[in-house]
């Protein structure tokens, strides 16, 4: 196939296109921006386009597709032209469909861990040798790409997000997938861009619930009261599971699982990751996997790039990074830090970020998340809030929003890790939470000054 992506720079498009140069296919793509690593990925298989911008006559007559990218605008030229030449155009959630529509389909979604519930059931599949296609949203230890297509397969693991597919489809990605084998590990208000009322975001995940294929099966955490809600409307010929947390206790060697009949040594830790460990497990026991090569795998796992990731340990402490930027997410990982390092100080800092975070009517969703960190921070950058076109935010808003006079609200980076360095102590596990970049600052370095 000759296939042209729109916006190939995006994390998920430029995975995809690298899997379909990899398989054969002839790939070409254009972008405004491209940052890394997506640029460096690119350049290493000579699909990094020659120039930043939009060129209409890349899309000609011989092309079998254009996959359009979620950050294209709708007035796009490139977009036009294609438009205008009758060629198929997909967004990727589309594509992955059709490439996958005689495999049975495992999709995740959730408000939370549904990339760390998508890694742990490709983590196990490897382990047991199965062949599949994959779709996931961070990088894994193991696997060189975020996408995988593999015609010899009969099964597919997809992570479903909410935000929608592209410009010209707002539907939400995990709509696409028509899952056989649907995941729901929880609901929490988060885009607020797009969704303005919480009931109009929990509404898509109902839709979710129901787009299961008849005979499919909907597994479910049944102590998330509006997904259980959810799950006891659906109607039809499906197969409903519910889960709980996994059982696992802490001690001075490490974290454990333990189920009535084992008790298994584990690489990841916090009452999330049990629930997101219950969920993986119910999917693979689906897919055919058995309980012994689920335990015996899921011991080697070591998590999702970006999620509680160790970017330094010593004697000294330990310095964390993690993608958590919605509320629950906040909570859920400070929370499982403060649990697994019982009695140690605890330096959190979150970094406001998406056009939700960044809304002073949004803001009152963080109350109280940032309570069991010793020393809470809370950072944002002026110019990602007049990017977003929102009004400028008040540090008295935030901490009021937040209910927790201990917080440190910090606009200027220099100033933020300033503070920070000036309050280093031994025996202490710092904690950094975004998913931007803290206008650019190496946090590598300063894990190292810290720890």
């Amino acid at each position: 196939m000759r296939i042209h992506f729109i916006a190939i720079g995006g994390a998920v498009m430029h995975n995809l296109a690298i899997a379909l140069h990899r398989n054969g296919h002839m790939v070409t793509g254009s972008d405004d921006e491209i940052y890394e690593p997506s640029r460096s990925n690119l350049a290493t298989y000579g699909l990094l386009p020659p120039s930043a911008g939009w060129f209409p006559d890349k899309i000609h007559s011989d092309l079998d597709a254009v996959i359009l990218g979620m950050h294209a605008r709708s007035d796009n030229p490139e977009l036009k032209r294609a438009q205008e030449l009758g060629i198929k155009i997909m967004s990727f959630p589309e594509f992955l469909y059709d490439q996958t529509r005689n495999k049975k389909r495992i999709v995740v979604a959730g408000s939370h861990g549904k990339t760390t519930v998508t890694s742990m059931i490709m983590h196990v599949f490897r382990h047991a040798g199965m062949k599949f296609s994959y779709m996931a949203g961070s990088s894994l230890k193991g696997f060189d790409l975020m996408v995988g297509l593999s015609d010899d397969s009969e099964i597919a693991v997809f992570e479903g997000d909410e935000y929608p597919a592209s410009a010209l489809d707002k539907r939400p990605k995990f709509l696409l997938y028509k899952p056989d084998i649907a995941i729901l590990n929880g609901i929490s208000w988060d885009h607020m861009n797009v969704y303005k009322t919480e009931e109009e975001y929990i509404h898509q995940f109902r839709i979710f619930a129901e787009s299961v294929s008849e005979g499919g099966t909907l597994i479910y955490f049944k102590d998330d009261p509006l997904v259980n809600r959810i799950a006891s409307e659906v109607k039809g010929d499906i197969n409903k599971i519910p889960y709980r947390v996994h059982g696992y206790f802490i001690n001075k060697i490490g974290v454990f699982g333990a189920t009535h009949n084992r008790v298994i040594p584990l690489k990841f830790f916090g009452e999330h990751n049990m629930q997101n460990l219950s969920a993986a497990r119910e999917a693979c026991f689906q897919a055919g996997i058995t309980e012994d090569q689920f335990y015996e795998a899921i011991q080697s796992f070591e998590g999702a790039a970006g999620r509680l990731q160790i970017l330094k340990k010593s004697d000294r402490g330990i310095v964390f990074y993690d993608f958590a930027h919605s509320p629950s997410k906040v909570k859920a990982t400070i929370e499982a830090v403060a649990e697994t390092f019982a009695g140690k100080r605890i330096v959190a800092c979150l970094e406001l970020h998406t056009y939700s975070s960044l809304n002073a009517g949004f803001l009152p969703q963080y109350r109280n998340t940032m309570d069991r960190a010793s020393v809470p921070y809370v950072f944002f950058s002026p110019h990602a809030v007049e990017l977003k076109k929102l009004p400028p935010l008040n540090p008295d808003i935030i901490t009021g929003a937040f209910c927790n006079n201990s917080l440190r609200v910090f606009s200027n980076a220099d100033d933020l890790f300033s503070d920070i360095l000036r309050e280093k102590q031994n025996d202490t596990i710092y904690l950094f939470m975004s998913s931007g970049n803290f206008d650019g600052y190496n946090l590598k370095k300063l894990a190292d000054e810290l720890v």
